[in-house]
């Protein structure tokens, strides 16, 4: 496991230094929060060729092309998630768009501890406010044009589950205010249906998110039904988190939420 995350960051700064220096200026920066299935557990692919118009924001908070695994919550386990095969069709799609993702999500987290001040024991983090943090340094290169949420399974119990969809709401209104991001397109997207199969209660969180973003303005759902896991019944193979990817891409494209001129 070593080897591996010794090639990985190697491969990682030799796209930094070899394949192109200077970030673009004015970054649309995608705000990539949840946890494990929006992390990435899909395994990786070492040949990846870099896209002159996709970064993402290091752990370091420096700007590098972006490349599967993106995250650094559980070093160990981390691979392929939605984040960059949503920004590759976003740049299939727009060839002018200079794409800036910032990972956040941080497996098993609960949306309890996606509020300020919470403290995630597992990896000693503090999602929500490590997002922010993380989100106000990427701004200085770019504007925020959108937050892809994926996240749910840890709710899925029967006392958490019914009010899934209340804290999802206050979730947005507290992003949106400390970001000064009132209309900026939050996308949330479903728990598998090998999650459903397994465990009746993510039914009614997948339920709670369809619900909540018809009365939120400006929020969508993607729907990930038929896309299968990578054998443990909770997490997207490869293929599948990067098909639930382009589906949130797909939300962008269809409702023309980018915004070329800005």
């Amino acid at each position: 496991m070593r080897k591996i995350q010794l090639i990985s960051c190697l491969q990682l700064l030799f796209s930094a230094f070899a394949f192109r220096q200077d970030v673009p200026p004015r970054l649309q920066l995608f705000l990539l929060i949840g946890q494990s299935n929006m992390a990435g557990r899909g395994a990786v692919d070492a040949a990846q060729q870099p896209n002159p118009h996709i970064w993402m924001l290091t752990k370091e908070l420096s700007w590098v092309p972006a490349r599967d695994p993106m995250h650094f919550d559980k070093p160990a386990v981390i691979g392929v998630g939605p984040g960059l095969a949503f920004a590759q069709k976003l740049a299939a799609t727009y060839p002018a768009l200079n794409i800036g993702l910032v990972p956040c999500a941080v497996g098993g987290s609960g949306i309890d501890v996606w509020k300020p001040g919470a403290y995630y024991e597992p990896t000693k983090s503090y999602p929500y406010d490590d997002a922010l943090r993380r989100a106000k340094k990427a701004l200085e290169q770019g504007q925020l044009a959108g937050f892809i949420w994926h996240q749910g399974e840890s709710d899925s119990t029967p006392d958490k589950a019914g009010v899934y969809e209340e804290k999802l709401v206050e979730l947005v209104n507290r992003f949106r205010k400390e970001l000064n991001a009132p209309n900026v397109p939050f996308v949330v997207g479903t728990l598998g249906d090998f999650v459903v199969k397994r465990n009746p209660d993510a039914k009614t969180v997948n339920d709670a998110l369809q619900r909540a973003t018809q009365h939120i303005p400006d929020s969508y759902c993607v729907l990930s039904s038929g896309l299968t896991d990578k054998g443990d019944s909770t997490h997207f193979d490869t293929r599948s988190a990067q098909t639930l990817g382009q589906r949130y891409a797909d939300v962008f494209i269809q409702k023309k939420l980018i915004k070329l001129n800005r």
